[in-house]
């Protein structure tokens, strides 16, 4: 997912997103410990999305309370 359609998500999305990262990004793990792993990029492209996603969150925090 691009940075650009992140930003159009509200907050909650944003965070649903992160959760569902994180759970893939669990279950891969598992796999990968118990069998092959079917696509083993999957696993860096999650990591970074859910970098992306914190850093919007942060980028958002940050204005809001600069702007108060």
């Amino acid at each position: 997912m691009k940075p650009a359609e992140l930003r159009e998500m509200s907050d909650e999305q944003l965070e649903l997103n992160a959760v569902e990262a994180a759970e893939t990004m669990f279950r891969m793990r598992l796999q990968s410990q118990t069998d092959r792993v079917d696509v083993p990029t999957m696993k860096r492209k999650n990591r970074r999305l859910i970098a992306r996603i914190k850093t919007i969150q942060s980028e958002r925090a940050r204005a809001s309370k600069g702007s108060k």
